[in-house]
């Protein structure tokens, strides 16, 4: 290596400082001080564990089949610098950067490396036994979206994170350091996500905020033809990959920094979320990443939003303001989210209607059940059933 002799140490603390300051990228870094990045990493490791910066005593104390030195420095680097990654993670990194001479550690010799510093604990390996998943068979089938919980900044203002991830590659689209949780908020985010990745064909979300029941937000999504769907009441773990994306992002950032603002908070999140996507490998993937595995939709976001039109339907009715529809004398609440678009009456078993807006059933109600008029002026449209929806 060539490191200056006349002061090789300060040298070195000189250079671990630097990449400790993160003003350059590390590869550019090493370059400067002419050193490659395996040396950089040995370095960084060492005084980040308190083990001096000196030369040492080159002697043979290791067992055969113990892995190098040099493999263990780097191991535990990067345990220190992802301290949620497991063996799995850590082996799949090392193996992509090709930086170790001998050739990357298996999984199960990382996990001895981190267990013989001390950097894991046996309950969380317990805690890692694998379980069955569902996902979506393709990329875009569904994207599932929500805030995560809102924490204050220094500057006195709340960030909610809004997040959204492909369900089946677990593709991070948009992860956005908001203001506040409306309507307007969300579409805008919306709106990015699928200029830049297209429309899916679903959105999962649950039954709260802006997009509770048949909102504008909604009504706006199904004209642009993306089908909302919404879990089951009391149980998040219908949304349970954008949960588990939660518990990383908690884990791995929110719980490791301090915020001053939202735009802090937005760089912040843009550099998490490529790691996410792109660098950290996915257990639930076999250790591949998001990235690997998503691809942009092929149905592209309109210019324009295309018209609510039902031309091949025979029975259609315009909403009025309140958000009612009128059949045989009777008034039928659809909702005001609707107000001044069109659906369609279509037939459904047992004499009974169905209320459609375009390809989405709304409810049904009975024309010819001898109901008395209730308290108001409305009559309830009957849900469809509870949607199924695998998590």
């Amino acid at each position: 290596m060539s490191w200056d002799n006349k002061d090789t140490e300060a040298r070195r603390l000189e250079f671990v400082r630097m990449a400790q300051e993160a003003g350059l990228p590390f590869s550019e870094l090493c370059r400067r001080f002419g050193v490659s990045r395996k040396t950089g990493y040995k370095w960084a490791a060492r005084h980040r564990a308190g083990e001096g910066l000196a030369d040492r005593p080159r002697k043979r104390a290791r067992r055969s089949n113990q892995s190098p030195e040099e493999t263990e420095l780097q191991v535990a680097l990067l345990r220190r610098e992802h301290p949620t990654w497991g063996a799995r993670k850590i082996a799949r990194l090392l193996r992509e950067g090709g930086e170790l001479g001998a050739g990357p550690p298996s999984p199960s010799s990382v996990g001895r490396i981190l267990r013989r510093r001390g950097l894991v604990e046996p309950e969380a390996s317990l805690r890692a036994a694998p379980w069955t998943r569902f996902e979506r068979g393709s990329p875009n089938e569904l994207w599932q979206v929500d805030f995560k919980g809102h924490f204050q900044t220094m500057d006195g203002r709340r960030c909610h994170p809004l997040v959204v991830v492909d369900d089946h590659s677990r593709f991070c689209l948009r992860l956005d350091a908001c203001a506040d949780e409306t309507a307007a908020t969300v579409k805008a985010s919306l709106v990015a996500a699928f200029r830049t990745h297209g429309l899916p064909a679903a959105i999962l979300c649950d039954n709260g905020g802006p997009w509770a029941g048949m909102s504008e937000l909604a009504v706006w999504l199904l004209r642009l033809g993306v089908a909302v769907l919404h879990g089951r009441p009391y149980h998040p773990q219908t949304q349970g990959k954008l949960e588990r994306f939660n518990l990383t992002l908690k884990r791995d950032l929110l719980d490791r920094a301090d915020w001053t603002g939202l735009p802090q908070a937005q760089g912040r999140f843009d550099a998490f979320r490529e790691l996410y996507n792109r660098v950290r490998p996915h257990e639930a993937l076999g250790q591949e990443t998001p990235a690997s595995r998503y691809r942009p939709s092929a149905v592209a976001m309109p210019a324009r939003l295309p018209p609510a039109r039902h031309p091949d339907d025979k029975l259609v009715r315009r909403v009025k303001a309140k958000g009612e529809i009128t059949y045989a004398s009777r008034f039928y609440y659809v909702g005001s989210a609707f107000s001044g678009l069109e659906v369609a009456l279509r037939p459904g078993p047992r004499g009974t209607l169905r209320v459609c807006f375009l390809a989405h059933e709304l409810g049904w109600f009975d024309p010819d059940e001898p109901t008395a008029t209730p308290k108001g002026r409305y009559h309830r449209l009957k849900p469809m059933g509870q949607i199924a929806v695998t998590p």
